[in-house]
């Protein structure tokens, strides 16, 4: 929208100021893969990890997303498209009240996941949750791929609609190898190196 009646108002205390309280810093973890890769589950542990630890964090999760926020959009592109586009915003809000932000969405465009980091900025972390089709589709905890494969469902990311992986996202866990203990691991360390969490 560009309203010129429509101005952004800052606020007296800055989001610098909300991180020097909290010890951290605000940033969003993006956990992008196939259904069934283990986003949710390994957002679910780092976040876990995170709070025992002392850290504000927040999980947003694509269904508790579409229960409300985004329950107007159906699974056409534009409607995937505009699902991030608003996720990202939200992102963006959080990041400045200095919130740890777990967002754990397929995402499958790449072109998305990239609006999304102009949206939320350098406080951007892209995390690839790899798994191959086949154990995904094995998994299916929510029984969604036999609902593709048999028509039910259309549009659905790995059947009859694409998944573009990232070309360079920051971490990349392998769900498939991978125990979830050791995903944890490799993202902590990873904000950790980054000065992020101390």
């Amino acid at each position: 929208m560009d309203n010129k009646n429509i101005v952004w108002h800052e606020t007296n205390i800055r989001k610098e100021d909300r991180e020097a309280l909290l010890i951290q810093k605000g940033v969003v973890l993006w956990f992008t893969g196939l259904s069934g890769s283990g986003k949710s589950t390994i957002a679910n542990a780092v976040e876990k990890k995170l709070y025992d630890a002392g850290r504000l964090t927040y999980l947003l999760d694509g269904d508790n997303i579409r229960h409300g926020l985004n329950k107007d959009l159906g699974f056409s592109i534009n409607d995937r498209t505009e699902n991030i586009r608003r996720i990202a915003e939200v992102g963006k809000l959080f990041v400045g009240a200095g919130i740890i932000t777990l967002a754990a969405f397929i995402a499958p465009i790449i072109e998305d996941r990239k609006n999304a980091r102009n949206i939320i900025g350098d406080s951007f972390i892209e995390i690839f949750v790899d798994c191959s089709l086949d154990i995904c589709m094995g998994r299916d905890p929510k029984g969604l791929y036999e609902k593709a494969k048999m028509g039910e469902i259309k549009n659905f990311t790995g059947i009859d609609s694409p998944y573009e992986k990232p070309v360079n996202p920051e971490i990349v866990v392998r769900s498939d190898i991978q125990s979830v203990d050791e995903c944890v691991e490799d993202i902590v360390q990873y904000l950790i190196s980054r000065e992020l969490i101390k």
